[in-house]
C-alpha cells in the first residue's frame, strides 16, 4: 500500500508562531494603556497635592494679606480692611513722626512753654488723631487699589506679587509699594494665623494727619512771644 504525503500548500510557513505573536501584541495594548492611564491619574494627583500646598502656604506670606487686603479696599469692604490693619501700632509708630513734624511747624517760636502746652494737649487730641491716621491710611489703600477697574481676586492674586517689594524676616515683614511718584512703605506683623498692618510710612499721610491736628494746636499767630523769647522780653523791660 502507498503512503501519500500532502503538503498544504496554503498555510505559510511558521504560521502558528506568527499568529501566537500577534495575539501577545494585542493582549500587551491593554496593559499599557491601563499603565498610561495610572500614570496620567497619579501626575493629576500629585500636581493636585502640590497645588494644594502651595496654596495654604501662599495664603500664610504678607503677600497674600495685602492682596487679600487691596481686593477688600476695591470692593470698599471697610470690615475685612479693618481685619488687616493694627491702628494701634501704626498710631504709636507715626506718633513721633507727626509731632516731629508739628514742631517743625512752628519753626523757631517753639520753646519749652509752647512745647508744654503742645504736650498737655496730645493726650486729649490721641483718639482723633487715631482716627484720623486710620481714615487717610485706608484712603490711600483704597487710591492704591483704585488705580486701574476692578479685578476678580484670581487677578489680584496674579499680579500683585509682581507690583511689591517684600522682604520678610520671622514674623515680621517690610513691604514697599508704588503709588503714583512716591513709594508707600509697610510693616507687617504676623497675628496667628493673620498678617497685620502695623506701620504705614508715607510723607503724604503725615502731612494730612499733621494739618488735621494743628487745627486744634495753639496758632503761631497767638503765640506769646514773651514766652517765646524770654530773653528779648527782659532785654525790652530793661530799655525802657
Amino acid at each position: 500500500m502507498r503512503q501519500r504525503i500532502v503538503i498544504n500548500l496554503d498555510e505559510p510557513k511558521g504560521g502558528a508562531p506568527q499568529r501566537a505573536r500577534t495575539s501577545g501584541k494585542r493582549r500587551r495594548w491593554p496593559r499599557v494603556l491601563a499603565i498610561l492611564a495610572l500614570l496620567v491619574v497619579l501626575g493629576v494627583v500629585v500636581a493636585g497635592a502640590g497645588g494644594f500646598f502651595w496654596w495654604r502656604h501662599y495664603q500664610s506670606t504678607p503677600v497674600y494679606a495685602v492682596t487679600v487686603l487691596l481686593d477688600a479696599a476695591q470692593r470698599n469692604d471697610l470690615a475685612e480692611v479693618q481685619k488687616h490693619i493694627n491702628d494701634d501700632e501704626i498710631a504709636k509708630n507715626m506718633l513721633t513722626t507727626v509731632s516731629q513734624k508739628m514742631t517743625a511747624r512752628y519753626g523757631s517760636a517753639i520753646n519749652s512753654s509752647i512745647q508744654q502746652q503742645i504736650d498737655k494737649l496730645m493726650p486729649s487730641l490721641l483718639p482723633q488723631m487715631k482716627q484720623t491716621i486710620h481714615d487717610e491710611v485706608v484712603k490711600q489703600i483704597q487710591e492704591f487699589a483704585s488705580k486701574s477697574e476692578p479685578r476678580p481676586f484670581i487677578f489680584l492674586v496674579v499680579t500683585v506679587p509682581s507690583l511689591l517689594t517684600v522682604t520678610t524676616q520671622g514674623d515680621k515683614a517690610s513691604v514697599k509699594a508704588p503709588l503714583g511718584n512716591r513709594t508707600i512703605e509697610l510693616t507687617m506683623q504676623r497675628d496667628a494665623d493673620v498678617w497685620k498692618v502695623t506701620e504705614f510710612k508715607d510723607d503724604v499721610v503725615v502731612q494730612r494727619v499733621v494739618d488735621g491736628v494743628m487745627k486744634d494746636l495753639p496758632a503761631i499767630g497767638d503765640i506769646d512771644w514773651s514766652k517765646a523769647f524770654p530773653g528779648n522780653a527782659k532785654r525790652k523791660g530793661k530799655a525802657r
